[in-house]
């Protein structure tokens, strides 16, 4: 029986020390493994392509690629599958991991074995932690109009009444199935890629990874979360999320899109809604119980916004 092939993909954005980093982990994490890693530069502009040639020059089963243009993540590591190996063979999974992410050595042969198990299993994610050991939050619900509701108003009572609905969930303690998974390190059976697509590129960055889970679930494929499978992530370095002193435009856009192809306008419009009846609430219980302010500046305004200027761009469309 041949060994799996791996296409292992690492996409950089102006951060090419920290991107060869993730490299060099995942190309001991490789050892044992059939396969290659891509390492793509998203047209950083800054240098970035000829410092990851130069850094890794001396690297075996490894090639720097250049995307062409900075599509955002999913365009990115599209191009990456686009490069494929470097003899042309089809590889029987993609790994998918982030610029800011060290798998352990083991992680991607956890990744692996699953998948070589679990043939129903189309996507597979690792138990994600940050330098402190401590576990990130990666397994999610796919979002819903109650899901908005609650993680919007986060009170207790709504929390528990509402609690099949919360689209965070609780970080698993074994490997089990979920909706949809963090992209931070996440394989992907070749043949659903050939089935439903790679990430849609109208996602310029969020969301991309809740839509390629979805499209694979109603293909018939399950997302597991795999507890054996560890990697260290330390996060947002390239996007910069955790310095946002307000969501970026692209956030929002990428929301809308999600719950508009996936589930039609007026669902947006009930989703937006839901979500304001739970921002309201639970801004009022927060004044109640002398708490400040839990969302980002600006936000409903930016979704309020974001939402009317999108309905009425499709009403200009639809015109005669």
């Amino acid at each position: 029986m041949t060994a799996p092939r791996v296409l292992t993909i690492v996409l950089n954005w102006r951060t090419p020390d920290m991107s060869v980093k993730a490299a060099r982990a995942a190309h001991r994490a490789m050892q044992g493994i059939a396969g290659e890693i891509v390492l793509v530069d998203n047209d950083s502009g800054d240098g970035s392509f000829e410092a990851m040639q130069k850094a890794t020059a001396d690297w075996d089963r490894l090639r720097v690629v250049q995307a062409g243009h900075n599509g955002g993540f999913g365009a990115g590591n599209n191009a990456g599958m686009r490069a494929g190996l470097s003899d042309g063979a089809r590889p029987d999974y993609v790994y998918i991991l982030n610029s800011d992410a060290f798998p352990a050595p083991d992680a991607i042969a956890a990744l692996v074995d699953h998948l070589e198990t679990h043939p129903r299993t189309g996507l597979a994610g690792s138990h994600i932690h940050g330098p402190d050991g401590a576990a990130h939050v990666t397994c999610f619900r796919f979002p819903s109009a109650l899901g908005e509701f609650e993680g919007a108003a986060r009170i207790g009572p709504i929390s528990r009444l509402l609690h099949a609905h919360t689209v965070p969930l609780p970080v698993p303690q074994t490997t089990q199935t979920v909706d949809w998974l963090a992209g931070a390190s996440l394989m992907i059976r070749q043949d659903v890629l050939d089935a439903i697509g790679g990430f849609d590129e109208r996602f310029f960055l969020y969301f991309e990874e809740t839509d390629l889970c979805l499209r694979a679930a109603r293909a018939g494929w399950r997302t597991d979360f795999v507890a054996d499978s560890r990697v260290e992530h330390i996060g947002s370095v390239s996007t910069g999320m955790k310095r946002w002193g307000r969501v970026p435009a692209y956030w929002f856009a990428s929301r809308r899109y999600y719950f508009t192809k996936n589930h039609g306008a007026a669902y947006l419009a009930l989703v937006t809604l839901a979500h304001l009846l739970g921002a309201g609430l639970g801004t009022l219980w927060r004044l109640l119980r002398r708490k400040g302010a839990s969302r980002p500046p600006y936000f409903l305004r930016d979704l309020v916004l974001g939402d009317l200027g999108a309905a009425l761009n499709r009403q200009k469309r639809i015109k005669p």
